[in-house]
């Protein structure tokens, strides 16, 4: 039975939708229960939106539409498993904005996260702090440079091939930094560009006891 004295926050990795291993969400639902969680983040790239890339895109992938559409169905299943989250935005999940920005659409055309992927009750953030936890995607570096950089204690995604947590301590203050693993399929056309790097680490962190205490969790593939 969850205590009221505490926080329990699980924190989802990037998820790259629809190119997530369908196992990913189990996995996640498992840590949910077991570390009785009170609270869920999403830490940022919940969709990949391949087709809108800047870098190259494959010839053989899917059109947008057929990319986006599927992409909501996958996010669905996530939603209906945990309706109140919060949803760090990732670079992935900006693409599209970025791009009507690059076109100089004014922002009154451009339909919100939430409609788009159907998910009115998310609510989406560049950053979010509770518990004097940061919670952000992680575009800037990593983990351990950012939360001695700031002084806190900070938690993110975006380096798909690391999942780690440091502490750091000195004379007046203690900080520790978390890398995320992430949930996405190694083996889809859109990670083709890592396909000769490191496997991605699948997994997610949980933060428990009012942001004291960090794990990292290595799903087992």
């Amino acid at each position: 039975m969850r205590s009221n004295n505490y926080r329990n926050v699980l924190v989802i990795g990037d998820l790259h939708e629809p190119f997530c291993l369908d196992a990913y969400l189990d996995f996640c639902i498992a840590q949910y229960i077991e570390y009785q969680c009170t609270d869920v983040i999403f830490i940022g790239d919940i969709i990949d939106n391949h087709f809108s890339s800047y870098h190259e895109t494959s010839a053989d992938g899917m059109g947008g539409a057929d990319e986006l559409d599927l992409a909501i169905l996958r996010i669905k299943r996530w939603y209906n498993t945990f309706p109140i989250a919060k949803v760090i935005l990732g670079n992935h999940d900006r693409m599209v904005m970025r791009k009507a920005q690059t076109s100089a659409i004014p922002s009154k055309w451009i339909k919100s996260y939430k409609e788009v992927l159907e998910v009115p009750t998310w609510e989406f953030l560049e950053r979010y702090e509770q518990d004097n936890v940061q919670y952000i995607h992680g575009e800037g570096g990593t983990a351990r440079t950012k939360c001695r950089a700031d002084m806190m204690n900070t938690v993110q995604g975006h380096l798909h091939t690391q999942a780690y947590t440091e502490h750091y301590v000195g004379k007046r203050f203690r900080v520790f930094g978390m890398q995320v693993g992430c949930g996405i399929n190694h083996d889809t056309y859109a990670m083709a560009y890592a396909k000769y790097g490191k496997k991605p680490a699948i997994g997610c962190g949980v933060i428990l006891n009012n942001g004291k205490t960090p794990l990292n969790i290595l799903m087992e593939l």
